[in-house]
């Protein structure tokens, strides 16, 4: 049974982030691979239009010099990634959406025997799964906004707003609020794709956003964060260009919520069932909107958090006294001390001139 610190449980987080620093200055020197490039349209995104100073590459690439790590930032999209892998104690992955964030990458590190960051190859794919998560939290009996799923054709109608998001990828990228059933058919394109995958149609909640940070500290225990609510001032809700800022726009703003003590045991109570039920390691964050009638929903599972200085995560771990660079510490932490992933398969062995998967069908 996890053991779960909240607001009550100062003391133990503190405790904790000493026994983290002081096992960080034991580990001078610890090989870190700080995985992160342009593979999801989200990194894509963030790769293209934030600046240097706000990415959580940049914020991660700080704390790890601050530990005294012996680092380099990996780009799955070079041919060397995966051999590159192999000569580093830790992977820790800044990646988000497809191939980084849905257990692929978690698989690939497996095969490896590289320990690694944040959740396991399930737990990874369940959370970044929208339709499969819903399905989970559905059957855990955690209160979701209703749903259905569209998969081609004409979308039915109910005669309210909808929130249409792909299945896969974070920070709103392809997400639209419909309120004309006019606007529906792009807006399930956009969110489709190329790929026409299916679509997620959630009836829209009108209310607060909430987020609620999870981390796990030596011994296991996981320090839940005190809900966050956000407030979004430019556009009808906290979408991509929100989230980015990249003009430094300042058009959202983020504050501890004022929440109903029931509505906060039922939060806590769903973000426990969540973490436990799905499995999740190291750190996570769990979305919810509080309904105008003090009604909690949950939204979604993000298995690996944004990480930059002023992100939601690194907020709320400020709340329960963390810094930056505690958090970093007990996401390594976590990775080296998970009993190491052994099945009967052959070490990988790499060569030098192993061709790319393009020069291998190259005529």
């Amino acid at each position: 049974m996890t053991l779960f610190l909240g607001s009550s449980s100062d003391l133990a987080v503190q405790k904790a982030a000493q026994e983290l620093r002081e096992w960080g200055r034991s580990r001078q020197g610890l090989g870190v691979a700080l995985v992160y490039g342009p593979v999801s349209a989200e990194d894509r995104l963030y790769h293209s239009e934030c600046p240097v100073d706000q990415r959580s590459v940049t914020a991660l690439s700080e704390a790890l010099e601050e530990i005294g790590a012996r680092w380099t930032v990996l780009d799955p999209c070079k041919p060397d990634f995966i051999m590159s892998l192999a000569g580093y104690e830790v992977a820790l992955s800044n990646l988000h959406g497809p191939f980084g964030e849905d257990g692929r990458l978690q698989g690939l590190l497996d095969y490896l025997r590289v320990p690694y960051c944040g959740s396991g190859v399930g737990a990874s794919a369940v959370a970044a799964d929208k339709i499969l998560c819903k399905r989970v939290m559905l059957a855990l009996g955690v209160p979701t906004p209703g749903w259905h799923v569209w998969s081609g054709g004409p979308a039915p109608w109910k005669g309210r707003p909808v929130m249409v998001k792909p299945p896969f990828g974070g920070s709103s990228v392809g997400m639209s609020l419909v309120r004309d059933p006019a606007d529906l058919p792009s807006a399930l394109a956009d969110a489709a794709g190329d790929e026409g995958a299916a679509v997620l149609i959630e009836d829209y909640v009108s209310g607060t956003p909430l987020t609620v940070g999870l981390l796990e500290l030596p011994g296991g225990s996981v320090a839940v964060f005190p809900p966050l609510a956000t407030e979004v001032t430019e556009a009808e809700f906290y979408d991509a260009g929100t989230k980015l800022d990249a003009d430094s726009r300042g058009s959202v703003s983020v504050r501890a919520a004022e929440l109903a003590p029931e509505a906060l045991e039922k939060i806590e109570r769903d973000v426990r069932t969540l973490w436990e039920c799905l499995g999740l390691h190291g750190s996570a964050r769990i979305d919810f909107v509080l309904a105008k009638d003090g009604e909690p929903y949950a939204l979604e599972v993000n298995s690996t958090p944004g990480m930059s200085r002023d992100s939601n995560f690194a907020v709320g771990a400020a709340m329960v006294g963390l810094t930056h660079t505690d958090v970093v510490l007990a996401m390594l932490h976590e990775a080296l001390a998970r009993p190491p992933y052994d099945v009967p398969l052959p070490a990988p062995v790499f060569s030098s001139t192993t061709p790319t998967r393009e020069a291998a069908v190259s005529p």
